[in-house]
């Protein structure tokens, strides 16, 4: 199998100036100019207190027009009738309190002084051959379209779904914090009937807080070893490490863990059996990636799934729109009317 299966549709990467501004950039500068890289300029609205400096949340503060990628004020502009947000400054959750005074970013780019965006060079394509599998049905198949179930996930009928080869869920864990969406106790999440989705395959669970026990608890009782574990460091706006995280009783979360199990399927000899169809040691356990809306993962982790259990079924519960993807079935509560490509999965969901 060919790696450039997996390469990425688009090959740009930018990277960011360690100096954030151009003007910072500019004056460590021997020509006082700033360097090819990607900037940020800072929004100074009204309420904003420089001196305050960088908000921890940046373009992720729940207190912020940047949050839905409002278009930038400068210096000294009113709110030209506009309202601002309410709600705890910095990120936090409230009632009618003063919006961010906090420093937050936009990327500075003029294409009058800036030039055209860069493209890679044009050159031959190298291929890079790995030693792997193509999954369970031995060949390569073209996806199904995205596929989605609006449903309560508690208590819809798993049966109807038939088996997957790898599953993923990332879990709203009673974590004992508050939280902006509902959350599922211990014994409803020990209750849930992952168990009947497999006759064999992966299970990839994600986890913070008091939950990277209690998931541990749940893959035993689902009928699971856990084998292995994926961190995902995450990065701000400015692709720094997050300073503050909005979950931890003790110190700052800036990782969040994914749990990696499988079926436990157990030889004569009582050591765990894999499927044969996994392609073990291709990546990495760490993902560093940016942080999106609350509770939206990295995109990486499909790819990284993707390439360790190519083809196949997959199935997500607890998904949202966003991630809906080729391949893939997803179950939550706020997709919208229901997306069926597979022919006798929309029978049994005609006839449930």
């Amino acid at each position: 199998m060919s790696l450039l299966q997996f390469a990425s549709v688009d090959q740009l990467f930018e990277p960011i100036c360690p100096h954030i501004t151009k003007e910072e950039c500019a004056a460590t500068s021997d020509t006082n100019e700033y360097c090819d890289c990607v900037h940020f300029k800072a929004l100074i609205r009204p309420h904003t207190d420089p001196s305050l400096g960088h908000c921890s949340y940046l373009n992720t503060c729940y207190s912020e027009p940047t949050y839905a990628l409002s278009p930038h004020m400068a210096a000294g502009m009113t709110s030209m009738g506009k309202t601002l947000p309410s709600g705890l400054g910095a990120g936090g959750r409230g009632k009618e309190k003063a919006p961010c005074r906090y420093l937050h970013f936009e990327v500075d780019y003029d294409p009058t002084q800036d030039g055209p965006p860069r493209r890679p060079p044009a050159g031959p394509t190298l291929l890079h051959r790995l030693a792997l599998g193509l999954g369970p049905d031995k060949v390569l198949k073209d996806p199904y379209p995205p596929q989605w179930i609006n449903c309560d996930v508690r208590r819809f009928d798993y049966s109807v779904l038939g088996k997957f080869q790898c599953i993923m869920a990332d879990p709203p864990w009673d974590i004992h914090m508050s939280l902006p969406y509902g959350t599922m106790t211990d014994d409803e999440m020990r209750s849930m009937p992952i168990a009947s989705l497999q006759d064999e395959g992966m299970l990839f669970l994600w986890v913070t807080g008091r939950a990277m026990e209690v998931g541990r608890e749940c893959l035993r009782h689902w009928g699971y070893t856990r084998v292995d574990e994926v961190i995902w460091l995450k990065t701000n706006q400015l692709q720094r490490v997050i300073r503050t995280g909005r979950t931890g009783h003790w110190l700052n979360h800036t990782k969040e863990h994914m749990l990696v199990a499988v079926k436990t399927h157990l030889d004569e000899a009582g050591n765990l059996k894999w499927p044969s169809w996994v392609n073990r040691g291709v990546d990495t356990d760490v993902i560093v990636s940016e942080v999106r809306e609350t509770s939206r993962k990295p995109d990486e982790v499909y790819g990284l799934i993707e390439r360790m259990c190519p083809g196949g079924r997959k199935i997500e519960i607890f998904g949202r729109r966003h991630n809906a993807r080729p391949g893939w079935l997803t179950l939550g509560n706020q997709l919208g009317a229901d997306q069926i490509y597979e022919p006798d999965l929309a029978v049994r969901i005609a006839e449930r």
